[in-house]
């Protein structure tokens, strides 16, 4: 089986000209804790394993990838101008072949798009960079109405699986009262909380109604997603998106 067959290929009506992949967590040559395909430089593995996964990935891109410095943030950064390792939770580019890239292992990658496909950005939405605002500061970095974008919502925790404390959810509320809805009752006061729910109302609020992916469970789906709440020492996926 190759590598590209270990991948994910976002299923939305993007324009033919927007290309975009998901990892996985097979295909590579690191071991355990982080087998086999990660591409985190930042989580114990060892630098070649990494190097190694990279580069064997970087061979179905156009180009490197901007590998960005996660902060759980809302900073963007623009992939046709980034240099090396800027610390931003999104990434934006309008030139062809530049490749944003967001990692993950339970937090939600947001890919977007516009109709015309002039420009893509994908976001890192862990719950702290949901509710500060990182898909707003992607869609407003993008410089297109928002009702002309398409969004792909990738592999990320489900809500049985993400406990939260009460001041996620009143964080979630205080910012738009309707998050209330995307909350259920756990045990001994935590509530389980709705990623996927959370940024669709976020993207709704902005004007963004076309909306894909969002049915995958990174801490259920064992052989095939990495996941930090399930495992603590792991691996990390990508996310890629690029202009052709």
């Amino acid at each position: 089986m190759s590598l590209i067959d270990h991948c994910i290929v976002p299923d939305w009506p993007a324009p033919s000209g927007v290309k975009a992949l998901q990892t996985t967590r097979r295909g590579g040559v690191s071991g355990v804790p982080y087998d086999s395909l990660n591409l985190a430089s930042h989580v114990g593995d060892v630098p070649v394993a990494v190097a190694r996964n990279r580069m064997l990935f970087n061979t179905l891109l156009p180009s490197e990838p901007v590998w960005l410095e996660q902060v759980h943030g809302t900073q963007v950064a623009n992939a046709d101008m980034a240099s090396c390792r800027p610390q931003a939770d999104a990434c934006i580019a309008r030139h062809r072949a530049a490749v944003c890239a967001v990692m993950t292992a339970d937090c939600l990658p947001v890919l977007l798009c516009d109709r015309r496909g002039s420009v893509v950005g994908a976001a890192h939405a862990g719950w702290k960079g949901l509710v500060e605002g990182v898909v707003e500061s992607t869609v407003l970095a993008m410089r297109v109405e928002p009702q002309e974008l398409i969004a792909w919502l990738g592999p990320a925790i489900s809500q049985q699986a993400f406990e939260v404390g009460d001041e996620v959810r009143a964080a979630f509320i205080a910012a738009q009262p309707q998050a209330s809805s995307a909350f259920i009752p756990g045990q001994h006061g935590k509530w389980h909380a709705d990623l996927y729910a959370l940024a669709r109302m976020r993207l709704h609020a902005l004007g963004v109604t076309q909306i894909s992916g969002g049915h995958f469970c990174t801490f259920g789906e064992r052989e095939r997603f990495f996941s930090y709440r399930r495992d603590g020492v792991t691996g990390r996926m990508a996310t890629f998106i690029w202009l052709e």
